[in-house]
């Protein structure tokens, strides 16, 4: 190998050492790759069109209400409330389309109203009595709770009209339908968060909030309508879902919160506010779904699959404390 040649490859090398260092999404693309492709070396299943269907229909359930999240997570603001708005929209979508005959575009729509709504109420309250988001969206999560026992009694709503249905059973090109609107919801957030007045405004809330107010910016106001983005996806993950089901149950949304959480901080959003991207929250949700499938196919038991999600979402807030130390330094 001659000397031209060599520093030729030096250099694409520091290029790609630069890059990594730059880039804050190149670690965990990077991780992203490794794990799919030794998820095809660990089960002959993986790669199967079938599997493969099954992941990434899931991947849009938790990616949706990640990115909502995701959202949140920029102001340096949290709702642990978003699975219980995901299946209380849910119930009041069937509620509408089944039990009082509404036409069924128009049910989904107030079901996503319902989702904006709940959301923006969740923010109205944090920001006027300047509550502890944590605790707040916890006694809220209770609250619809207990709204969606009440509208049920705590039945299966049924019968939904199979026009809707197939918007979260079917597929086009082989791609499942909620993966299609999963791609659609990162588009525009990514786009509103990134290319937008308003988005530069909830980056400069999550880096301070003070320093935000003496500039002039509404902090209250992006920040209750942040709340209702958040709603709205969770609403319309829930709703998603009751039409992948056909039905609307009690019980859906429970198992989201936690992924709504970990899937944004390993993909590097920090917990603290103002850094990262929706694109991390994407990518942080498909390392998820990535792992939950092989979980699976490795026949691995329910209740430690339940211990594993765990722990990874321990490991990801880990990570994010860590990396935040790193920049301190």
């Amino acid at each position: 190998m001659n000397k031209n040649t060599l520093d030729t490859y030096k250099a694409i090398f520091k290029k790609f050492v630069d890059w990594i260092r730059g880039n804050q999404l190149a670690g965990v693309t990077a991780a992203l790759v490794l794990i799919f492709i030794v998820s095809c070396f660990i089960s002959e299943n993986f790669l199967t069109v079938y599997n493969l269907q099954i992941m990434v229909r899931s991947l849009a359930f938790v990616g949706i209400i990640a990115i909502g999240q995701g959202l949140l997570l920029l102001l340096g603001d949290i709702d642990l409330s978003v699975g219980a708005i995901a299946g209380l929209c849910g119930v009041i979508t069937g509620k509408f389309a089944v039990t009082f005959g509404v036409n069924p575009i128009l049910s989904i729509l107030i079901g996503l109203l319902a989702g904006i709504a709940l959301g923006m109420f969740n923010g109205l309250l944090i920001t006027s009595f300047n509550l502890n988001a944590i605790v707040l969206t916890i006694g809220m999560q209770t609250a619809y709770k207990g709204l969606n026992q009440v509208i049920t009694k705590g039945r299966t709503i049924t019968g939904f009209p199979k026009s809707i249905t197939i918007i979260g059973e079917g597929s086009i090109f082989q791609i499942p339908t909620p993966t299609i609107v999963l791609l659609i919801v990162f588009i525009l957030m990514y786009f509103l968060t990134r290319k937008t007045f308003y988005g530069r405004n909830v980056y400069a809330i999550g880096n301070s909030i003070e320093t935000a107010k003496m500039v002039g910016i509404k902090t209250k106001k992006v920040r209750i309508i942040s709340y209702g983005i958040c709603g709205f996806l969770a609403g319309l993950t829930g709703i998603l879902m009751s039409l992948r089901l056909a039905s609307a149950q009690s019980s859906i949304g429970e198992i989201w919160v936690l992924p709504s959480i970990a899937a944004p901080v390993i993909g590097g959003i920090a917990t603290t506010g103002g850094i990262g991207s929706i694109t991390g929250a994407l990518i942080g949700g498909s390392i998820m779904g990535i792992v939950s499938n092989i979980i699976v196919l490795g026949g691995v038991n329910l209740y430690w699959q339940q211990v594993l999600n765990g722990l990874i979402v321990v490991l990801a807030i880990i990570f994010d404390s860590f990396s935040r130390k790193l920049r301190t330094h």
